[in-house]
């Protein structure tokens, strides 16, 4: 990849340049494992005060972080570093940009049908949608413009991929369902398998499978992590908001409905019928009961287990899920009982 002067850096983040302009850089490391003509990333006091071991040949700072954490003898007056340091008010955002611009291009993709893919005659796929080897597109289904579905990818009848949507390779799309345009699903995802459902016999020596005759509507700008699993509703469409992003290894059941631009964690586990306001946020392995509500906005801790509904800009951790405030004094009355080593029990 080619270098960049960092002045050109300050520039594109949008942030104040303190120290030589002219220094190349090539590439983004770790401040731990940075050498010469490698930029690095300070978001904190504990990590600039790092900065001076490091190798790297230049630094975006966080504003917040002080400067004099970085440069030793750093005189406000007149400020100044041996070193470029652009300061910056999010060092994430800003990192995001820099990766946009040391990313490798994409690969050019051929539009059109591969020859190994089977294709319905009754499907509607667009001239200058990109169909790879292997997949399988239904009677019935539609393909949008700019669509690419990577290798055996499977899009059942009557489901409809929209425009320029990306779908990695072994990924599923079943019967009438439907994914917006813009939209990211990795390996592995399963969009509309049947919910899991179950009713005991009348017999009462097995069970009856509940039928699912619904749909799954996923919105536009969603991105869905590898092996994570939308299930169809019992009836009606199972939804994602727009600009929802999903984790791998996310289980959604049947009949849930994700507001705009939530984030579902790793091993989030949504049972049927939940609904989470805009802008829900899900820490990895926390899950919600059937039927529950999480209002818009709300943070669910990871590892939390929300058994009722929760109000709209609240934070809860914990089993059951409570306020964060309580749970952690909750946590913090039970580290002092486990120091008192038991010495309050009768007869002690």
């Amino acid at each position: 990849m080619s270098g960049m002067r960092c002045d050109e850096i300050a520039r594109l983040v949008r942030g104040s340049l303190l120290g030589p302009g002219e220094v190349i850089v090539d590439r983004i490391e770790t401040l731990d494992q940075a050498g010469p003509g490698a930029l690095t990333f300070v978001r904190s006091s504990k990590f600039g005060r790092r900065w001076a071991s490091s190798g790297a040949s230049a630094a975006v700072v966080t504003r917040d972080v002080p400067l004099a954490d970085l440069v030793p003898g750093f005189d406000p007056a007149s400020p100044a570093s041996p070193r470029p340091l652009i300061i910056v008010p999010d060092a994430d955002l800003a990192l995001i940009a820099m990766l946009q611009r040391f990313a490798p291009p994409e690969p050019a993709v051929p539009t059109g049908v591969h020859p190994t893919a089977v294709v319905d005659p009754s499907a509607r796929v667009h001239q200058n949608a990109s169909i790879g080897p292997l997949c399988v597109i239904g009677a019935g289904a539609v393909v949008h413009e700019g669509a690419r579905l990577e290798a055996q990818v499977f899009v059942g009848a009557g489901a409809s991929i929209g425009a320029r949507t990306l779908i990695r390779p072994n990924a599923s799309i079943m019967h009438a369902c439907v994914i917006g345009h813009d939209c990211i699903l990795h390996s592995g995802v399963v969009i509309g398998g049947d919910g899991f459902g179950f009713h005991p016999s009348p017999d009462e020596r097995g069970l009856v499978k509940v039928p699912h005759i619904g749909n799954v509507v996923v919105g536009n700008h969603v991105e869905i992590g590898a092996c994570s699993c939308i299930d169809r509703a019992k009836f009606g469409s199972t939804t994602v908001g727009d600009g929802t992003k999903i984790d791998n290894l996310v289980q959604v059941g049947h009949g849930c409905r994700i507001g705009r631009c939530c984030v579902l964690c790793g091993q989030v586990g949504l049972a049927g019928s939940v609904v989470l306001g805009d802008g829900v946020i899900m820490g990895g392995q926390s899950g919600v009961a059937d039927s529950k509500e999480v209002g818009a906005g709300a943070r669910v801790g990871g590892g939390a287990g929300v058994t009722g509904n929760i109000e709209r800009g609240a934070t809860v951790m914990g089993m059951p899920a409570g306020p964060a405030g309580e749970w952690r004094r909750i946590y913090a009355a039970l580290r002092r009982l486990g120091r008192r080593g038991g010495t309050d029990r009768p007869g002690a």
